[in-house]
C-alpha cells in the first residue's frame, strides 16, 4: 500500500543526512505500510528494493539445515535493510521477515545504487552502519552460545522495546522460541520467572514491560554492548 503524502523521516539513518542527499532518498522512495509475517527477502535471493523502517522493525533470520531458522538482528528505524549493497552484492544474506508492522520508505535497488554512486556522504555513513552491524551479528553470536535463555530473552525484549517504541507489543511463546532457537518450555519457563520479578506481564502473547531498568539488569551485557556499538559509531 503507497501514499503519495509527504514523508515524515523518523529513520535515524535518514536523520543523519545532510538535507540535500535526504532529499534526494526521499524523492525516489515510496511510504508503505510493512505487514506483519511477511517476508520481504529469502535468503540467497536477490534484494529487489533496500528498505527504511519508520514504525516498523524486521527480524533477520540465518537458516538452520533448511528447516529451522535462528534470529541474528533485528532492525528497526535505527536502520535499514539492504546494507550489502554497498559491496556491490545483491543477494540476501538473511531471510527478512516482518516482526513488528508498519511504515517504511521503500526504494528499488537499481534506483539505490544509482543514489549511492552519487552521494559519498551516504557511503560513508552506510560504511558505518555496516560496521556496527557486522560487530552487532558478533555479538549476537555469541550471546547465543554462552548466555542462558532468560538473559537472552530480556535483551530480546528490550531491542523490541526499542524498536516497537513502546511498552506493550504481541509475540508468541512458538515464535519466541523459534527466533532464540530453544524449545518452548524454555521460553515458558524464562517468560514465568521475568513475570514473577514483576520485570513484564505475559499473557496470551501480550508483553507488557512493567520494570524496563530491572529488565536490563535480568539481561546479559549484550544488550549494552550493542547499544554502545550503534552510538559510538553512528555519530
Amino acid at each position: 500500500m503507497t501514499s503519495p503524502q509527504p514523508v515524515h523521516i523518523t529513520n535515524c539513518l535518514l536523520d543523519r543526512l545532510p538535507p540535500l542527499d535526504c532529499q534526494l532518498l526521499l524523492e525516489n522512495s515510496e511510504h508503505i505500510e510493512l505487514i506483519f509475517d511477511d517476508v520481504l527477502y529469502q535468503a540467497g535471493e536477490l534484494i529487489p528494493h533496500v528498505y527504511f523502517p519508520t514504525g516498523s522493525f524486521v527480524s533477520l533470520l540465518t537458516p538452520i539445515n533448511g528447516s529451522s531458522n535462528l534470529e541474528v538482528g533485528l532492525v528497526g528505524n535505527e536502520g535499514m535493510l539492504g546494507v550489502t549493497l554497498l559491496l556491490d552484492v545483491d543477494i540476501a544474506p538473511f531471510h527478512a521477515l516482518v516482526q513488528g508492522a508498519g511504515t517504511a520508505l521503500r526504494i528499488p535497488t537499481t534506483l539505490f545504487v544509482s543514489i549511492l554512486k552519487q552521494s559519498s556522504v551516504l557511503q560513508y555513513l552506510l560504511k558505518r552502519y555496516l560496521y556496527v552491524s557486522m560487530k552487532q551479528l558478533a555479538q549476537t553470536a555469541g550471546c547465543t552460545r554462552f548466555h542462558v535463555v532468560e538473559e537472552r530473552l530480556a535483551r530480546w525484549l528490550l531491542m523490541t522495546q526499542d524498536r516497537a517504541h513502546s511498552t506493550s507489543f504481541h509475540v508468541t511463546h512458538v515464535f519466541l522460541a523459534y527466533i532464540l532457537g530453544v524449545r518452548r518450555v524454555g521460553v515458558t519457563k524464562a517468560a514465568n520467572s521475568l513475570q514473577k520479578q514483576k520485570l513484564i506481564r505475559y499473557r496470551r502473547g501480550d508483553v507488557t514491560i512493567l520494570d524496563r531498568c530491572g529488565l536490563e539488569a535480568a539481561s546479559c551485557g549484550c544488550y549494552v554492548a550493542d547499544k554502545e556499538t550503534y552510538d559510538s559509531f553512528m555519530v
